[in-house]
């Protein structure tokens, strides 16, 4: 099972308080411990205001992250956790995500999903559909960033969706990646999003759920592959594994991590909040990890 550490960005309040300029310095710090300590991926948020409430705090934009990360890191793969599809235009995403494998020499990943936090959706204007709607969204605009990634210099992407749409649409340069950009589709909607996951992602990362939870859920996954003549070995299952559990430290975090390890999980992608105030944060988890089995670099 690889580890991939989502870099402190303020949006679940680790930047509470604090002033710009040295909360980018720490984030950067964090980044490149995190490398250097052997962690395989870094991750940011895709998220406008804090978490649970808005407050008027430090939340740093994923892209514009991601664009600095990558010339200070040399080996660490790097991706959203997820991107909330209706917030840009599909083929721009392809774009950016496109430049964006460019500058870090291949290791970008694509993790995208349909969007929930309402607060922020209506703040920066954007309405807040119902969830089928939003989902709906997320079906075109993967339709339109496949087709936008695939292919070669002198390919045109097209797709006439209900929400999302491209004409002939070049995406040059392409991403060093090929066939593609890996996909990493988030959510835990077995009945739509894990269709989408098994239709158009390399991977299938679940928000939160525990241990026991993925062991009851890879049944389904692999049968919704299994639907349309998939192998389920090619749809890795990741897990956001949230705040709890790296909270615990010590045997418990051990523990978790060895069971999500034994339940099929290929990687595991979480925050440790205090990696913003101490190094020792990071360190503390990174030796859990290596005793649960977990691969790390180095």
């Amino acid at each position: 099972m690889r580890i991939g550490v989502i870099v402190p960005q303020g949006w679940t309040g680790e930047y509470d308080g604090w002033e710009a300029a040295p909360a980018w310095a720490r984030t950067v710090g964090v980044a490149r411990q995190a490398e250097r300590l052997g962690f395989e991926s870094l991750w940011v948020f895709d998220h406008f205001h804090t978490v649970p409430k808005p407050t008027p705090e430090i939340t740093f934009e994923s892209f514009s992250v991601l664009a600095a990360l990558a010339p200070v890191t040399s080996r660490v793969r790097l991706g959203h956790i997820v991107l909330c599809a209706a917030f840009r235009n599909p083929a721009l995403t392809a774009k950016m995500i496109s430049t964006l494998d460019i500058i870090s020499g291949g290791r970008m990943e694509l993790g995208i999903g349909a969007g929930w936090k309402r607060d922020e959706w209506l703040a920066y204007g954007y309405g807040f559909p119902p969830t089928g709607e939003r989902l709906a969204i997320l079906r075109d605009q993967l339709e339109v960033i496949t087709r936008m990634l695939a292919g070669g210099r002198e390919d045109q992407a097209s797709f006439d969706g209900e929400h999302a749409s491209v004409a002939r649409a070049y995406n040059v340069p392409k991403p060093l990646q090929q066939p593609r950009v890996p996909i990493m589709i988030g959510g835990n909607g077995p009945n739509v999003t894990w269709r989408l996951a098994a239709r158009f992602a390399d991977e299938l990362n679940l928000d939160g759920l525990s241990p026991t939870e993925v062991v009851e859920a890879m049944p389904v996954i692999r049968s919704r592959c299994e639907e349309i003549g998939r192998d389920p070995a090619s749809l890795a299952v990741s897990v956001h594994i949230g705040w709890r559990t790296p909270a615990l430290a010590g045997a418990e975090r051990i523990a978790e991590l060895v069971a999500y390890r034994e339940a099929g999980v290929s990687r595991a992608q979480t925050i440790i909040r205090e990696a913003a105030d101490t190094d020792e944060a990071l360190e503390s988890y990174a030796a859990d990890c290596r005793a649960a089995g977990a691969t790390l670099e180095g």
